[in-house]
């Protein structure tokens, strides 16, 4: 049997003809954790292929095809999965927007696994072979991530990325923020694997450097604080996410640092605190985001810093006091998003019901494009000023500023701010049908 396990990427995020460096390439987990739960006793010939870094081939041979695809990607998903199809091939789509949608998926797929794959996909593929796979695989209300086998990171191309050593430990949010497709997917709930099992898949991988991917890991302190502990003899350097919630807990931070964390992606969203209230972030405090910078800092921490632009609050000046922050807090890497109504969650329904969606292609909804209308602007003016305050943020000389600021790692800050400086200079060629473009496979 031949599988091939696909992940089709948007314009935006493609390694060479796109707007990301390989600076900025870190090895995906679905492919390859698909690839190390297909049943052993199949003999399955595997192959599996991140669109990111190398092409896909619409004619490659397959016997079953799985794509798994994030809302922006969704489009061109359907495109490669209706051309195997029409060459009899069997179509399996999963991901976050085969979660959200998936009876949109399903017009498009011979099988839609519905949630966590972990469990549904052995047995799906079983079912294949058997000739009675079903149309919808749904998660298990008692998944676990308990026993898994290892991800297969030795299938993947590996000079088409910075880094193939990235790695969950738990999985899932117990946070509620409105424009989160986490809670609208997979609900309000954290999936771990033991401490032990994280362990001894770092060892596994015999790396120094590591990429976490969990979306929360804090938000379970006690499990965070033995994670880190068990780290430390380990001697690594690790970059991963948290919520600002890590500045108020002193003993969470110093088990972090002595970890070896590097760099934290942190979601400071906006710099107004009515807006977070507004969109069930509450909990980070507008107040306390100069002292959280400094005190990350000050244990030698990068902070990879994230805003959104449109929420109902924002107005034309809400870049440029953004932009403000982000300098004068010497942010080591910032990131900016147009708020996007991802499909059921919160804030699309919302959104939907007054009547301000104004966009349905998919493709567009890559945190790059308006796709709704604003409360205090217009949709192009929301684009403009995101776009503005990206090249603003990332001139020459506000780099160097922030870096000499921070102190954080510039043997690394200074790469990914270089290459993020070309994404910035580089985004206003994305135009609308330039996006759709990219549809034809």
């Amino acid at each position: 049997m031949k599988i091939a396990l696909l992940q089709p990427r948007g314009p935006l995020y493609k390694n060479k003809t796109g707007t990301f460096k390989k600076t900025l390439m870190y090895a995906p987990l679905t492919l390859t954790t698909l690839a190390a739960l297909v049943p052993p006793e199949l003999n399955a010939e595997i192959k599996i292929i991140d669109e990111g870094v190398e092409d896909i081939d619409s004619n490659l041979e397959a016997d079953l095809v799985a794509i798994t695809a994030i809302t922006g990607t969704s489009r061109r998903a359907y495109k490669f999965a209706d051309k195997f199809r029409a060459r009899g091939i069997p179509v399996v789509m999963g991901g976050v927007h085969a979660t959200l949608v998936p009876n949109e998926v399903v017009e498009h797929a011979d099988a839609v696994v519905v949630g966590y794959a972990e469990e549904n996909w052995p047995q799906l593929i079983r079912d294949f072979k058997e000739g009675k796979m079903k149309k919808f695989y749904y998660q298990s209300p008692n998944h676990s991530l308990a026993n898994m086998p290892f991800p297969r990171r030795d299938m993947l191309k590996k000079n088409g990325y910075t880094t193939i050593y990235s790695i969950e430990a738990a999985r899932g949010c117990l946070n509620n923020c409105d424009f989160c497709v986490v809670p609208a997917a997979w609900g309000r709930k954290l999936y771990q694997k033991s401490v032990e099992n994280v362990i001894a898949e770092i060892r596994h991988m015999k790396a120094k450097h590591l990429i976490f991917l969990d979306l929360s890991p804090t938000e379970d302190v006690d499990y965070a604080k033995r994670l880190y502990s068990a780290m430390i003899p380990l001697k690594l350097k690790w970059f991963g996410l948290s919520t600002t919630k890590i500045y108020f807990d002193n003993e969470l931070l110093e088990l972090a640092a002595k970890s070896g964390c590097k760099g934290l992606l942190i979601g400071f969203e906006s710099v107004d605190q009515t807006t977070l209230k507004n969109a069930n972030k509450g909990f980070n405090n507008v107040s306390k985001y100069y002292d959280l910078v400094e005190k990350l800092h000050s244990h030698g921490i990068a902070i990879n810093g994230c805003f959104v632009f449109g929420f109902d609050n924002d107005d034309k000046d809400t870049f440029k006091k953004t932009v403000e922050f982000v300098q004068k807090a010497n942010i080591d890497l910032p990131r900016y998003a147009i708020y996007t109504p991802f499909p059921n969650t919160m804030i699309h329904n919302k959104l939907r019901s007054e009547g301000r969606i104004i966009e349905d292609n998919w493709s567009l909804y890559d945190a790059q494009h308006c796709v709704f209308q604003p409360a205090q602007m217009t949709p192009q003016e929301l684009e403009e000023g995101a776009r503005w305050a990206w090249r603003e943020t990332y001139k020459l000389k506000s780099i160097f500023k922030r870096l000499a600021g921070a102190r954080c790692l510039t043997r690394i800050t200074l790469p990914l701010n270089l290459a993020y400086r070309h994404y910035a200079y580089n985004l206003h060629n994305y135009t609308k049908d330039r996006m759709l473009e990219d549809l034809d496979v």
